[in-house]
């Protein structure tokens, strides 16, 4: 019997938790601060524990992951406690598994986890994570046939089933609000025809396009996704003359969200607010009297008062004499609280994970266009397509780990052959799986 501790109760956990439960000769322990998420999670199955801890009690999450019984970690933590569980896991000799990007700080424990014997498979997720893998499959068979990526693109962006897009931002939160905000705040890099591109964060939103997707109506929005060039040497295209990464949104949302940084609503730097209305936090954050707080803001950002960008301000609150949802954090906090609140899925809603990658591929005798599109759709009443999409490729990688199909150590990524082909078949027969159309230029 081996047994996995699952580090964390969030938004994505029930998948990889339930694939687990049902494997004959595993043990899950769900470590959650909130123990009752975690008991809600096992719903009483024979192999499953939950227990509760506090991560930010060193010593605690030192005993939890030093327990003999303990065979790997799966962290779905936030990202900042990653490292400091991955250490753990080296000290004690425990393979881990984890969704998120690998971090400088991660990439250091490479030669220690080797040393060690120890796996650290990190981007086992959607994004990252399936993005890797179905690009790879194409790229690895593009190049058994003597061809060559010279351009490549990939979007991904989890948002509202069309039925349940009904808010005026196009976007509703199936996994953490402050990381979907605090992903606005970064900067992006990468290459177009040849030519290096670097976006400052501020400016993020003001670069976005149009991007029609097979299978839905309408187009959708996508902007830069961080620093894609170093996926030019990860995915083996070092020749290829454009390589970049997006993020898929509904119309309209890329000029909201500009305006929110004008407004310096993603700021993180934490203050108290005490009993500070929502027009009095606006007010505050133009250096404005507030008396006629849509007006003050039009001007402020140079927009006409009848804008579609200040209806959005309005249908969050902002112009609003209600209190502030929280008493202390950053602009950013309070935002995250308010939009959760607005921007949350209703019983019975689904949502759907979008994925789009284009190549051009030059082979000798000719040059193929090929495009590989994922659309899945969350389960009424169930599991939303982001948890399945994240979640189960850890839960598959987590069990290649313990059957040893997994061997290599140190810090990895899902862009070799043993880890996405077994995945991504595995990922097919579970209903998640791609189309793919190809064309001669």
């Amino acid at each position: 019997m081996k047994t996995v501790l699952v580090l964390g109760a969030g938004l994505v956990t029930r998948p990889p938790v339930r694939y687990l439960l049902d494997l004959p000769e595993v043990q899950v322990i769900v470590a959650s601060r909130t123990v009752e998420k975690a008991e809600a999670l096992i719903a009483g199955h024979p192999q499953g524990k939950a227990v509760a801890l506090n991560v930010k009690d060193d010593d605690a999450l030192r005993a939890i992951v030093a327990d003999p019984q303990v065979d790997l970690v799966i962290s779905l933590l936030p990202y900042i406690y990653h490292v400091k569980v991955a250490k753990l896991c080296i000290e004690f000799g425990k393979d881990m598994v984890t969704t998120s990007y690998v971090s400088p700080a991660m990439q250091e424990l490479d030669e220690a986890a080797k040393e060690a014997g120890v796996t650290l498979l990190n981007e086992i997720g959607v994004d990252p994570g399936i993005d890797h893998m179905s690009a790879m499959q194409i790229i690895h068979d593009a190049q058994a046939h003597g061809g060559e990526v010279v351009s490549f693109r990939s979007w991904c962006g989890g948002l509202p089933a069309p039925e349940a897009n009904d808010n005026p931002l196009g976007y509703k939160f199936s996994w953490s609000p402050r990381g979907v905000l605090l992903a606005g705040r970064n900067s992006a890099h990468y290459l177009e025809d040849g030519q290096d591109v670097v976006i400052p964060g501020e400016e993020l939103f003001a670069h976005r396009w149009r991007v029609h997707v097979p299978g839905l109506e309408g187009d959708l929005e996508g902007y830069p996704n961080r620093d894609s060039v170093p996926y030019a040497e990860r995915y083996g295209i070092t020749s290829a003359k454009t390589v970049f990464r997006g993020t898929l949104r509904n119309p309209g949302w890329c000029d909201t969200l500009l305006q929110f940084v004008k407004l310096h609503l993603l700021d993180i730097e934490e203050q108290d607010w005490g009993s500070m209305t929502f027009k009095e936090f606006t007010a505050q954050r133009i250096g404005s009297a507030g008396e006629n707080i849509r007006r003050e803001v039009a001007d402020y950002l140079g927009l006409p008062e009848d804008s579609f960008i200040l209806d959005n301000l309005a249908w969050l609150g902002l112009f609003d004499d209600q209190p502030l949802p929280i008493q202390h954090g950053g602009p950013i906090d309070v935002m995250t609280a308010q939009m959760l609140k607005k921007m949350s899925y209703a019983e019975g809603e689904r949502d759907m994970l979008v994925m789009k990658h284009e190549f051009i591929i030059a082979y000798p005798d000719r040059t193929e266009e090929v495009t590989s599109t994922m659309l899945d759709f969350g389960i009424p009443h169930g599991d939303t397509s982001m948890a399945r999409t994240v979640g189960l490729p850890a839960a598959i990688a987590t069990r290649m780990i313990l059957e040893g199909k997994i061997t290599r150590k140190g810090v990895l990524i899902p862009v070799t052959p043993d880890i996405y082909e077994p995945v991504m078949a595995e990922l097919q027969e579970l209903g998640i799986g791609f189309t793919e159309t190809r064309q001669v230029k």
